[in-house]
């Protein structure tokens, strides 16, 4: 399969203090730019370049530079859901392909939840972007420019900070790893962002490979593993990748993670009617995780038009989450946000939204 983002020019926002730095020297100019354009690019909060003072030997380097400059993210589209706490922008990229990004609102602070891909290749069943198919890898500038968007409009929405990224938006973000993780790299900097990587959750439908090469990165992310089954029949039925992928693969992926990591792993779980809310699944699933470091966030199923499933019951979501919990395994009720704009969990899909 074919990775049409290496086709898009790489753009400064793509770039590390570092790599800006290693540009301009090759280039002639002093490497101490590189801090000054970094600030302008991410601390500044996005926008014309331009319009932004800068010293005459940089400004005349970045006048010399090719275009584009800065990744093209503009907004296509915006809704607010009822619950007044959060946004949902759909926003076209420079080759006129669109994503999905939601900002949520707590008090004093906002999440963003960024897409890593256009659509996705996982194909999980109950997943509007599954549902999508695959289109393309974003680059490490599109994740950027995403964070950098929410954070301007939390700053103008009632100034809060953007404090933390869920990677929970369309797409793997695993199967785009080195994008993801030059774009983390850019947006923990603490001379841009700075959100920092105990902030920034990465969320996998079980790409093995990719959650061991995370467990051996430096910064520690929080990795959530969606989970949904806890025999291989079942799950394959919800989440085809585990053809490729079983969860005794999986799992022991996950405690590579936890040994190198020392961070506990949150298991998602989506609660469907009849097919994974049961009694017997509650057991199965603390049996599988029995000895691992995680707690498990259990989401009633967000409706979408490409899957019949219904959302199980309260009083069984209830049931499962106190299985669990008598049974030593942390769990938690995902608080639900934006299903009435589709912004919530397995909703994000291309769609007009204004």
């Amino acid at each position: 399969m074919m990775d049409h983002s290496r086709l898009i020019p790489p753009t400064l926002d793509s770039m590390t203090v570092a790599d800006i730095a290693a540009r301009m020297t090759a280039d002639g100019l002093a490497a101490a730019h590189a801090v000054t354009l970094f600030r302008a690019l991410h601390s500044d909060l996005p926008g014309d370049l331009s319009a932004t003072p800068l010293p005459p030997p940089l400004a005349r380097w970045l006048a010399a530079q090719p275009a584009p400059l800065v990744s093209h993210v503009e907004q296509a589209g915006a809704t607010s859901s009822d619950d007044g706490r959060t946004m949902k922008w759909l926003l076209r990229l420079a080759d006129e392909q669109r994503i999905e990004t939601v900002m949520m609102g707590y008090p004093g602070r906002r999440t963003a939840c960024l897409s890593t891909q256009v659509g996705c290749a996982m194909g999980c069943v109950f997943c509007a972007t599954g549902q999508m198919g695959f289109v393309r890898n974003l680059t490490p500038g599109e994740i950027v420019a995403q964070a950098l968007f929410v954070a301007c409009r939390a700053r103008e929405t009632g100034g809060d900070r953007l404090r933390n990224l869920v990677l929970m938006g369309m797409g793997e973000p695993l199967a785009n790893f080195d994008a993801v993780m030059q774009a983390l790299a850019i947006i923990a900097d603490p001379r841009g962002l700075n959100i920092g990587p105990s902030r920034i959750s990465i969320s996998t439908a079980g790409h093995v490979p990719g959650i061991r090469r995370l467990a051996c990165q430096p910064r520690r992310y929080r990795l959530v593993v969606s989970l949904h089954a806890a025999t291989d029949e079942e799950r394959t039925a919800l989440v085809p990748i585990n053809r490729r992928w079983p969860i005794a693969d999986l799992m022991d992926a996950c405690r590579e993670y936890a040994a190198r990591q020392q961070r506990r792993i949150l298991v998602a779980w989506t609660l469907i009617a009849g097919q994974n809310d049961r009694a017997e699944d509650a057991r199965r699933l603390v049996s599988l995780v029995r000895g691992l470091d995680v707690q498990v966030n259990l989401i009633p199923l967000n409706l979408t038009d490409g899957y019949a499933g219904a959302t199980a019951a309260a009083a069984d979501v209830t049931a499962f989450q106190r299985l669990l919990l008598d049974a030593g395994v942390p769990a938690t009720i995902r608080q639900r946000r934006g299903i009435d704009v589709a912004a919530g969990c397995g909703q994000l899909a291309v769609s007009d939204c204004t």
